[in-house]
C-alpha cells in the first residue's frame, strides 16, 4: 500500500525523498508540498509532482484552500527562530509557524506527523505549546535529538525530531527513535562506522567549469570557482584538518584582522574537512570557507555544490532548480534523505501495524 504524505516547509524535498524513494524508504506519495522558496518548490515539483504551493503558509491558509487527505504530515517549520545562530530569537515570528503546520495536520486527517527542527526546539516554550496542541487533537508524541550520521548520512547533523501519532484512532506506538544503522568508530555495537567524507566524495574528479548549467540548461553541481590570488594563497597554507588558527600561524599577513584579534572559539572557520570523518553540518553558505569547515580535505578550494549535496545524502540524479545561491540554500536547508528514510520506515511500520489491527 502507498500512503499519502504532505510535506510542509518542504524546501527541495530532502524529507520527501526519504519517504518516497525506495533507495531510502519508499511506500509514500507526496500529495501536497508548501514552501515560500519558489526555486525550492520548482525543484520539489520536478522531482515529485503532486500539488505544490509557493508562498507563505499562513497567507495561503487564509484563502481557505482545500487540504487533501493524507496519512502523514512531515516537515520542519523554519528553524532560524530557534537557532543559536539567531541572536534575536525572542519574538521571531518564525517561532510560531508550527501552528499552521498543526492546522494542516488536523485538516488533512493525518494520523501521524513528523516535525524536524534544530535541537533547541525541545528546550523552548513552543515545544510545550506543540505538545499541548497535539494532545488536544488526540495525538501522543515522543521527541528526541537524533544525529543524521547514525542513519547513514555522511554528516554530523543533530536535529530535534517530534513524532505524533493518533492513538485514539488505533495508530501503533512507534519504535522511536528509529533503529540506527551506523555508529561512531569504536562504538563496539556491531554496526558499521559512520559514512565518511572520503566515502561520499572521494571518487569525484576535479570540478568542471564555473557555471551551474551548460548552454543547454543541464545541471552541473560539480563546478569550480574563480578565487582571488589572496584566497588561493590562504587555502594553500591550511593543512589537512586545519582551520583559521593555522592560517594565522602559517601566514599572519593573510589573516583577516578580525581573526587576528579573536584568539579563541570558531575552530571550524576556514577549516578543512577530514577524509576519515563525516562532514560537519552543511549550511546554506558552504561555498564560503570563512563560514565554517568547508574547505576540501586536500584540494585548495571550498567544496562544490555536488560535494555538498552528496554530504547531505542526495543522489547524483536528483535535480535542483535555480541559481547557484538558490541551489546552495536548498542543499543547506534540506533534511538528509538517508535520515528521512529511516524515519519513513518507522512511520510505515506504524501505519502497516494499524492497518493489520483494523483488518483483524
Amino acid at each position: 500500500m502507498t500512503y499519502r504524505v504532505i510535506d510542509l516547509f518542504c524546501g527541495a524535498g530532502g524529507m520527501t525523498l526519504g519517504f518516497v524513494d525506495k533507495r531510502f524508504g519508499g511506500g509514500f506519495k507526496c500529495v501536497l508540498a508548501v514552501d515560500n522558496d519558489s526555486a525550492a518548490i520548482k525543484t520539489h515539483e520536478d522531482a515529485f509532482g503532486g500539488k505544490s504551493v509557493s508562498g507563505n503558509i499562513e497567507v495561503w491558509l487564509e484563502s481557505k484552500p482545500t487540504i487533501p487527505q493524507a496519512d502523514v504530515v512531515i516537515g520542519g517549520p523554519p528553524c532560524q527562530g530557534f537557532s543559536l545562530l539567531n541572536k534575536n530569537r525572542e519574538g521571531d515570528v518564525r517561532r510560531a509557524l508550527w501552528e499552521p503546520y498543526m492546522d494542516i495536520v488536523k485538516a488533512s486527517g493525518a494520523k501521524v506527523f513528523v516535525m524536524e527542527n534544530v535541537k533547541e526546539l525541545l528546550k523552548s516554550s513552543e515545544f510545550e505549546d506543540i505538545a499541548r496542541r497535539a494532545e488536544k487533537m488526540g495525538f501522543e508524541i515522543e521527541a528526541a535529538i537524533l544525529n543524521a550520521a547514525d542513519f547513514g548520512a555522511p554528516q554530523v547533523r543533530r536535529r530535534a525530531v517530534i513524532v505524533g501519532w493518533h492513538a485514539k484512532a488505533g495508530v501503533a506506538r512507534p519504535a522511536f527513535p528509529p533503529q540506527q544503522t551506523r555508529s561512531a568508530p569504536g562504538a563496539k555495537d556491531g554496526l558499521p562506522d559512520w559514512v565518511t567524507v572520503k566515502d561520499a566524495i572521494g571518487d569525484l574528479p576535479d570540478p568542471v567549469g564555473v557555471e551551474i548549467r551548460d548552454i543547454e540548461g543541464h545541471l552541473n553541481l560539480h563546478f569550480g570557482r574563480n578565487p582571488t590570488a589572496k584566497s588561493l594563497a590562504r587555502y594553500k597554507v591550511v593543512p589537512p584538518g586545519g582551520n583559521r588558527f593555522d592560517l594565522f600561524k602559517n601566514a599572519p599577513e593573510l589573516t583577516p584582522d578580525c581573526w587576528v584579534r579573536k584568539t579563541s572559539g570558531g575552530t571550524d572557520l576556514f577549516g578543512r574537512l577530514w577524509w576519515d570523518k563525516p562532514s560537519v553540518t552543511i549550511r546554506t553558505e558552504f561555498f564560503k570557507p570563512e563560514k565554517g569547515r568547508y574547505l576540501h580535505p586536500v584540494k585548495h578550494r571550498p567544496i562544490t555544490h555536488r560535494e555538498a549535496a552528496r554530504l547531505m545524502g542526495f543522489p547524483d540524479d536528483f535535480e535542483f532548480a535555480g541559481s547557484k545561491t538558490e541551489v546552495a540554500r536548498q542543499i543547506g536547508n534540506a533534511v538528509c534523505p538517508p535520515f528521512a528514510g529511516a524515519i519513513s520506515k518507522m512511520v510505515r511500520e506504524m501505519l502497516d501495524t494499524t492497518k493489520i489491527k483494523k483488518a483483524a
